[in-house]
């Protein structure tokens, strides 16, 4: 499928993609969406994803290309002096929250009904595949919809039901002008992956209520409505005396509460969305769940953000293929166009290759989220070592491929009128928000550890493996060699705590994983050649390779590239 540049652009050869569907330009979008979600669900939302991919390629680019060329700006103190810690948005970027927040509902589609028209809350399935498409738009606003989303489940998990009341329905509302946004203050100079170095005091006062006293370092969406705040309040060392809060914008009586913006963070991507530093000054919070486990319960937040981080690079990579594809399909060179020449095609599978692994990841890990969510024992505990897989791997993934797109548009990908630089920007944030490679690939081992976790992954690859497609016989011993050895490595690592292995295990799961599930969905209309990308995933992400051989294996570049054709 060629994708028609703008006839200005194709007489300087310089093809622009503005204006086509993010949505129908990608292969795989459509037959990923009707493998993973209900028949009902799937029927109810295709035109809302059709519109959406309308739009990410148009109008919220644009936007979204505005709001990173101007971020927020801090308003510490009014002209009279009184403290006020006022952001100041640009119009574009308050545009894109209405989208996200309000038209599509993307943070409250998994705790209400009425969301796009359906009539129950929606499965994590199409909230990460509605923002795996608004995200190749708008990467910035995506993290504070995260936090929005996962505060209002962490508060349903473990808030008061009065207070749940009371909160819920200000964090998912759908109209944008009596929504709440949420936010997570955990960082501290002194804390940063180290939760048990938290310096911030809660202290309970006479009347009953909680004040918190301290400086958080790094809080992105800081004027949110709401924020949950790790806080010592138990006077015990380390994790024991650590409890959750959650920090309301506004006093109950009214007025601000009492905290303050120090400034905010000159970061290099994410520009569109504030990151700021604040100082509590006894500010007042409720107690979430019970005091000495704030670190635990913070934990379902935490993770529900790096799931939503490892679906955000996938976002990324894919917008990254899809503009990579537009510019081989649409521009000349030596009088052949780019995507005819053998060693663009073999770059552009490269990049494919990965992207589509993380989506697969994405979609896998929402399914076992669901079923989890509904007591599945076996689920929750894939969803504790998948999240971290993700997480690490795709994040790490998107820095690559975002780079290798930018090169495939030449001098132009450079350029910050073109797409591609805000996406190698925005693409480093992943790996190192919610937990660097380091510490997350040391929470996959962890997870072996203490939850059981390798066998439950093993089991799910020996399901996914049974029901997809066959692996070519000449592959096949390669195949089960590789997932034994896979094994093994994630096992010793676990068993003898050797931490200087935990990236190398977390790297052979996670493609253990992805290619089972491209085996799976490649039994699915429209995808059979995902069958050849888990073949690759086999030869070149898990099985030994001499550098200095010649590749053999034949690969059907056209098929894999543009399965739709």
């Amino acid at each position: 499928m060629v994708r028609e540049p703008s006839a200005a652009s194709a007489t300087l050869n310089i093809p622009d993609s503005r204006g086509i569907n993010l949505f129908r330009v990608d292969p795989y979008a459509r037959p990923m969406l009707e493998k993973y979600l209900p028949p009902d669900l799937y029927a109810h939302l295709l035109p809302h994803f059709d519109e959406l991919g309308r739009l990410a390629g148009s109008s919220l680019d644009e936007l979204a290309a505005i709001a990173d060329k101007n971020p927020p700006e801090l308003s510490v103190r009014s002209r009279a002096g009184i403290d006020e810690s006022r952001l100041s948005k640009h119009p574009a970027y308050v545009e894109l929250e209405k989208m996200a927040y309000g038209k599509l509902g993307l943070a409250a589609m998994s705790h209400r009904s009425g969301v796009l028209g359906w009539g129950a809350p929606m499965p994590p399935v199409a909230k990460y595949a509605l923002t795996y498409l608004f995200v190749q738009a708008e990467f910035g606003l995506c993290c504070p919809v995260s936090m929005t989303d996962s505060l209002a489940r962490t508060l349903r998990k473990f808030g008061e039901p009065g207070l749940v009341d009371k909160i819920l329905p200000q964090v998912t509302a759908l109209d944008f002008d009596e929504l709440r946004q949420g936010a997570m203050f955990m960082t501290e100079q002194a804390a940063g992956s180290d939760i048990s170095a938290t310096q911030t005091q809660a202290e309970l006062q006479p009347d009953g209520r909680w004040r918190l006293f301290g400086d958080k370092w790094f809080c992105s969406n800081p004027d949110a409505g709401f924020a949950m705040v790790l806080a010592r309040s138990e006077a015990k060392e380390g994790l024991a005396g650590v409890s959750l809060f959650l920090l309301p914008r506004d006093l109950p009586e009214g007025g601000h509460n009492h905290y303050r913006i120090l400034r905010l963070k000159d970061k290099l991507g994410t520009r569109s969305m504030a990151s700021g530093e604040i100082r509590l000054e006894g500010a007042y919070a409720w107690l979430i769940g019970e005091p000495g486990r704030g670190f635990q319960q913070m934990a379902d937040m935490v993770n529900n953000s790096r799931l939503s981080n490892g679906m955000r690079a996938a976002g990324l990579m894919r917008r990254a293929v899809s503009e990579a594809m537009f510019v081989a399909e649409n521009r000349l060179a030596f009088g052949k166009r780019l995507v005819d020449m053998p060693l663009m095609q073999k770059q552009l599978l490269k990049m494919t290759l990965v992207a589509e692994q993380a989506r697969s990841f994405v979609f896998q890990t929402a399914q076992a989220l669901e079923q989890s969510d509904r007591g599945d024992e076996q689920a929750r505990t894939l969803v504790r070592i998948m999240t971290p897989l993700i997480k690490f791997r795709a994040c790490r993934d998107a820095r690559k491929v975002t780079g290798d797109g930018m090169e495939v548009r030449g001098g132009c990908g450079y350029i910050e009128e073109w797409v591609e630089s805000r996406l190698v920007r925005d693409a480093h944030l992943g790996s190192i928000w919610e937990g660097t490679s380091n510490i997350v690939a040391l929470d996959v081992l962890r997870a072996i550890q203490k939850n059981n976790c390798l066998a439950a992954l093993r089991l799910h690859v020996d399901s996914l493996l049974a029901e997809g497609a066959a692996c070519p016989e000449p592959l096949a011993a390669l195949q089960q060699d590789s997932l034994e050895k896979a094994y093994r490595l994630a096992e010793k690592a676990s068993r003898e705590g050797r931490s200087d292995l935990a990236r190398q295990a977390a790297s052979v799961l996670y493609h253990v994983v992805s290619m089972a599930a491209m085996r799976s969905e490649a039994r699915h209309d429209g995808m059979r050649a995902r069958n050849e990308l888990a073949n690759l995933v086999l030869l070149h992400r898990l099985a030994p390779r001499d550098p200095c051989a010649a590749e053999e294996f034949p690969v059907d570049y056209g098929a894999v590239l543009n399965p739709a054709s």
